[in-house]
C-alpha cells in the first residue's frame, strides 16, 4: 500500500533500499522514548549493517510480518510495524510505532495505522492488537481516535520490570 500524505510524504512497506534510512529512524526512536521499544540505542548501534539489511529485507515481504514508513523522502518521519503471533493467527500486533516529534499530529500516525490494517486484512488477520505502556496517555488517546479500544488486559513489559502495558484492540 502507498498512501500520500501532505505533499510529497508517502506511506509504504519498507524495501531493502531503506535500510540505512530506516536504522537512522530505528536509533532515533530509541533516543526519543526509551520505555517504548524492546532495545537500546547501544543494542541498536551495536547491530552491524549486515544484519539490519536483512531484517528490512525480511520485513519488506511476506505476510507474517511487515513495516511500513512515512517517508517525506529524505530522512523517514514515522514508522509502525505488524507481525502475527502463533496463539492469535487472526490478529495483527501493531508494533514499534513511532512518529517524528516535528510531525506528530499531522496525520502521519493514521496513514501508518492504515498502512499495517490493510496489510493485515489482506493476509487473512481480519482484528489489530497493540500495547501501550500504562501512563502513556497521549498515546492511548491518539490510538483510541484512530478506533482502538483498550481490553482491560494488562501486562508486564517485554523488557523492563515493574511497568505494566495496556492492551487495546480494533478492526482491521
Amino acid at each position: 500500500m502507498t498512501s500520500t500524505l501532505a505533499p510529497p510524504m508517502t506511506v509504504h512497506r519498507v524495501a531493502p533500499e531503506d535500510a540505512a534510512r530506516m536504522r537512522a529512524l530505528r536509533l532515533e526512536m530509541l533516543a526519543d522514548s526509551p520505555l517504548a521499544f524492546l532495545e537500546t540505542v547501544a543494542q541498536q548501534a551495536a547491530r552491524s549493517h549486515a544484519d539490519y539489511q536483512r531484517r528490512i529485507r525480511q520485513a519488506s515481504r511476506g505476510n507474517q510480518l511487515a513495516q511500513f514508513v512515512a517517508d517525506p523522502g529524505g530522512r523517514l518521519t514515522g514508522h509502525a510495524g505488524g507481525t502475527v503471533l502463533p496463539e492469535e493467527p487472526d490478529v495483527t500486533v501493531v508494533f514499534a510505532v513511532y512518529i517524528t516529534p516535528r510531525h506528530r499530529g499531522q496525520g502521519v500516525l493514521a496513514s501508518l495505522v492504515d498502512a499495517v490494517a490493510q496489510w493485515s486484512v489482506e493476509s487473512g488477520r481480519p482484528e489489530l492488537m497493540l500495547e501501550v505502556v500504562v501512563g502513556n496517555d497521549r498515546a492511548v488517546r491518539a490510538y483510541e481516535r484512530l478506533g482502538f479500544s483498550q481490553t482491560g488486559a494488562r501486562v508486564p513489559h517485554p523488557v523492563i520490570p515493574g511497568l505494566q502495558e495496556l492492551q487495546m484492540r480494533r478492526r482491521a
